[in-house]
């Protein structure tokens, strides 16, 4: 395929700011019967009679959550949406309604956000959400994206992360780590084709890790699948900022103590290649690597037959009294304090 050169550049002030909303939302449809009222009024108006609403928020800053010298711009909408919604389905929710806010300095022309907002659009009819608003700005820093999700569920169906016991077992959803590596693999390449902008990376060995990074999917499908098997978990938090940090979260606000075991971990084998590769412990990678975006929860003992061997599922560890601390377990059976190491937005 031959590159246009001269794509077309459309100049967002040429729109105006109605006329740009008018614009990018021109696609968005409404599916939930909650939404009385999207976009086109001075707010939004919902009606979930005798469900709860969760609701929940998140920034995305170029520079800081994502680099556009490897991530697309349509990939990077349909991400902005799926980190918000594993909030609502950590809750344990059923995700309904997002609202879209951006930030946009004038070195992006309107065809841009529109790859931004197809891949938006995508990731709304993929989670059946509803986009019933949002904002948009000038930026003098570059892009900044602001996703708002809300979400429904009965009272008694809501999970916090505040309710495991002291015998629950630790379980997690799909695999852990390989968005991290993804992540690794994608900033080699950036330095790569700084120093050689002429070479070509053969990304093929990599191609889960990368989408893993770069199109991760928000675990929507737990909700059914735990209703189905009779369990309604007792503590529950999506891995975001890594494993380590979230089993300490879980701990802190449930006031227990937790034993994790190495030789559970849910690895997938590229992840294992690549890490030897890059000459990195798997398990650090594993249990400090964030962007998962599984969902990690507790269930009671009493569950354990109703889980053992369901492949959505793996058992990796279980709650202990608090006062016996947190700790990884390695496979030589010996116990080491877990720290949170994953992500953190404030370090410097």
């Amino acid at each position: 395929m031959i590159e246009d050169k001269t794509p077309q550049r459309t100049s967002i002030a040429q729109l105006g700011e109605f006329g740009l909303i008018d614009h990018l939302t021109k696609n968005f449809e409404i599916n939930q019967p909650s939404t009385l009222k999207g976009i086109g009024d001075d707010a939004a108006v919902l009606d979930f009679k005798d469900k709860k609403v969760v609701i929940s928020t998140d920034l995305l800053i170029e520079g800081v959550h994502f680099d556009l010298a490897y991530m697309p711009l349509k990939h990077l909408g349909y991400k902005a949406v799926v980190v918000n919604v594993s909030d609502i389905c950590a809750m344990n929710a059923k995700p309904t309604q997002i609202t879209v806010s951006i930030a946009v300095s004038n070195r992006f022309p309107l065809e841009a956000l529109d790859e931004l907002f197809a891949g938006i659009t995508h990731a709304a009819r993929e989670y059946n959400v509803d986009v019933i608003g949002g904002d948009t700005t000038s930026s003098q820093k570059g892009l900044i994206i602001s996703i708002t999700a809300l979400g429904e569920a009965d009272e008694e169906e809501i999970v916090y992360r505040n309710g495991a016991k002291e015998t629950d077992l630790l379980v997690v959803t799909g695999d852990i780590g390989a968005a991290y590596m993804g992540l690794q693999v994608l900033e080699r390449e950036k330095q790569v084709f700084q120093v050689n902008p002429n070479s070509q990376p053969d990304l093929d060995a990599y191609n889960y890790l990368i989408e893993r990074q770069l199109k991760p999917e928000a675990r929507k499908d737990v909700r059914t699948l735990l209703h189905a098997l009779e369990i309604k978990p007792t503590s529950m938090i999506d891995i975001s900022d890594g494993l380590s940090s979230e089993i300490m979260h879980l701990c802190k606000q449930s006031k227990v103590g937790c034993n994790l075991y190495e030789d559970k971990l849910p690895i997938d084998p590229q992840f294992i290649n690549v890490c030897e590769e890059f000459n990195i412990d798997s398990t650090t990678v594993a249990i400090n690597g964030g962007e998962d975006y599984e969902l990690l929860f507790t269930i009671a003992m009493e569950d354990f037959e109703k889980i053992k061997g369901n492949p959505n599922f793996t058992i990796i560890g279980h709650m202990t009294q608090e006062s016996e601390g947190i700790h990884l377990v390695t496979r030589a059976n010996t116990k080491i304090a877990l720290k949170a190491r994953g992500w953190n937005a404030l370090s410097e």
